[in-house]
C-alpha cells in the first residue's frame, strides 16, 4: 500500500499564523468578495508575509472567479532543485488542512515538457506556492493543483513551458487558473520602486512577456518571480487572453512606514 507524500508547512507562524482561528480571520481581513466575480486564464499575486501583501493578495482573490484546478507557478528562492521542478503527487499540508497535487495535469505537462523535473527538494523550504494555499482554501471548498518552482532566467525556457502549459490545459477540455507568484521590486525607496514596478506592470497590461522579460532583466528591476509570469503571460496568451488588469498595488511602506526599503507587490488578472 503506498503512501502518500506529504508537503509540511515550511512558512506557517512566520509568513501567516500558524493557528487555523487566527489564519482564518487574517484572510477574512483581506477579502471583500465580488458580486460579479471574473473568470481570468491567469493573474499575478504576491507571496510575502501576510501583514505586508495580503492586502494586495486578497483584492486579487476577492475578484476572480476560482476554478477547481490550478497551476502554480513561483520562483526558486532557496536554489535547491532542479531548474524545473514539478510535483505530480502527493498533498501538501497548511494549519487550514491538506491540498492534493492534481496528477492528471502534472503527468500531461512532464509528457509535453520533458525539461520539468520532478522534484520535491524545490518545494520542501519554498514559501511562494505555500502562501497563496490558505487563501484558496478559504475561497474554494474543494480544488487541486500543480507546483512548479522555476529557478531559471533564461527566456526560451520559460516561453517553452508557457506553451506546454497551454497546451496541457487545452487538452483537458477544463477550466484551469494559472497563477504566478511574485513580489515585485525589492530593497530600494518606495519612489523608486513605485517607478520600476510601474514600467514591468505596463508589460504584464500589454500582455507582453518578452517586454517584461527585457525591461525586468536590462533595467535591474527586481521582480522575484519574472520568470513564472512571463510564463504565465505565454500560456495566457496561447489560450486566447486578449486583456489584463491592474486589481491592486501597494509597497511594504503602506503597512511599516519605512520609504527608504521597501518592496512592492501587485495582483494583475490576465482574461
Amino acid at each position: 500500500m503506498s503512501v502518500s507524500v506529504v508537503r509540511e508547512p515550511a512558512v506557517a507562524g512566520r509568513f501567516y499564523p500558524r493557528d487555523p482561528k487566527k489564519l482564518r480571520s487574517e484572510i477574512s481581513s483581506h477579502l471583500s468578495l465580488s458580486e460579479k466575480p471574473v473568470a481570468a486564464l491567469g493573474c499575478v499575486i504576491p507571496h510575502a508575509g501576510y501583514m505586508y501583501s495580503g492586502r494586495v493578495a486578497g483584492a486579487v482573490y476577492s475578484q476572480l472567479d476560482w476554478p477547481s484546478r490550478l497551476i502554480i507557478l513561483c520562483p526558486n528562492h532557496t536554489g535547491r532543485g532542479t531548474p524545473l521542478s514539478i510535483m505530480s503527487e502527493g498533498e501538501w499540508q497548511t494549519p487550514l488542512g491538506r491540498v492534493s497535487v492534481d496528477p492528471e495535469i502534472a503527468s500531461r505537462l512532464k509528457r509535453i515538457f520533458p525539461l520539468l523535473n520532478e522534484d520535491a527538494e524545490a518545494h520542501r523550504a519554498e514559501h511562494a506556492t505555500e502562501v497563496q494555499l490558505p487563501f484558496l482554501q478559504e475561497r474554494l471548498t474543494d480544488f487541486t493543483f500543480v507546483p512548479i518552482a522555476i529557478g531559471t532566467g533564461r527566456f526560451e525556457p520559460l516561453s517553452l513551458l508557457g506553451e506546454a502549459i497551454a497546451e496541457a490545459i487545452s487538452s483537458i477540455g477544463k477550466r484551469v487558473m494559472i497563477i504566478a507568484s511574485s513580489d515585485m521590486n525589492h530593497y530600494e525607496s518606495d519612489v523608486i520602486t513605485r517607478q520600476k514596478d510601474g514600467r514591468a506592470i505596463d508589460k504584464i497590461l500589454q500582455l507582453d512577456p518578452r517586454g517584461l522579460y527585457d525591461v525586468v532583466t536590462n533595467e535591474n528591476i527586481t521582480m522575484c518571480g519574472y520568470g513564472p509570469t512571463v510564463t504565465m503571460l505565454t500560456a495566457a496568451k496561447q489560450l486566447g487572453a486578449t486583456r489584463a488588469e491592474l486589481i491592486c498595488y501597494g509597497t511594504s511602506a503602506d503597512v511599516s512606514g519605512d520609504r527608504e526599503v521597501v518592496v512592492g507587490y501587485a495582483g494583475l488578472a490576465v482574461m
